[in-house]
């Protein structure tokens, strides 16, 4: 059921360190009408509102009443939404969204070099409109050239520590034949961790624009240091 409510549950994990059964817990689906919902996002600054990702490259937002017929985000120029797989796969707002208006989207792009790219990507909201996003603020923070148009990946969510995780996915096709995951020069079949507040030109990505957190596990040792 392509509404709000299969986005909620993409949502549903863990809570307090223990597991949500679906037993406990009341399903009240508020909105529908979504085009391939598939991430949804809290605004975190006290007004309620969700932000919900269609696949095919735009955000809209619940403001606890209704949808609103403006999208808070279109990118669906930029995106490439082929095989299924593919498209805008995440969203995360900055911790201090409510101060700097920053949040961070996961998309497939064709930059047309012959091979599509995940790019992780930064906008910050419109100073004259809370429910709308300056298209024009985008900075490219990381890109990782995809083998095919499968396993994207493409969640991404900042931890308590304030740093950004990034879920790369292994790249495709069926089982990996690139060993891609098992390849620690490579960015994809991996959990990354970068610092987007922090600056440096990163290591493995294309595009890069971050900082490594200096306790990644393979920080001075073989291997990409974002992992």
């Amino acid at each position: 059921m392509r509404n709000l409510f299969s986005a909620a549950m993409s949502a549903i994990g863990l809570l307090g360190g223990a597991e949500i059964l679906l037993s406990q817990v009341d399903l009240v689906p508020v909105a529908s009408g979504f085009n391939s919902p598939i991430a949804v996002a809290g605004a975190g600054d006290g007004s309620g509102r969700l932000f919900i990702v269609e696949q095919a490259g735009v955000i809209r937002i619940w403001d606890g009443n209704a949808v609103l017929d403006q999208p808070f985000l279109d990118i669906s120029g930029l995106v490439d939404d082929e095989g299924g797989e593919q498209g805008l796969l995440g969203l995360t707002l900055h911790p201090s969204y409510s101060a700097n208006g920053f949040f961070f989207v996961n998309y497939i792009t064709d930059p047309g070099a012959g091979r599509d790219r995940t790019r992780i990507a930064r906008y910050q909201v419109s100073s004259a409109d809370s429910d709308v996003a300056d298209a024009a603020s985008a900075k490219t923070i990381l890109e990782i050239k995809q083998d095919f148009a499968t396993r994207n990946g493409g969640d991404i969510h900042f931890g308590p520590d304030g740093y950004l995780y990034i879920a790369t996915g292994d790249g495709g096709s069926g089982g990996d034949p690139n060993d891609r995951a098992q390849d620690r020069s490579r960015l994809l079949g991996k959990v990354l961790r970068i610092d987007v507040d922090g600056s440096g030109p990163g290591q493995c990505g294309f595009e890069a624009d971050y900082g490594i957190p200096a306790d990644n596990p393979y920080v001075g040792q073989v291997g990409c240091d974002e992992i």
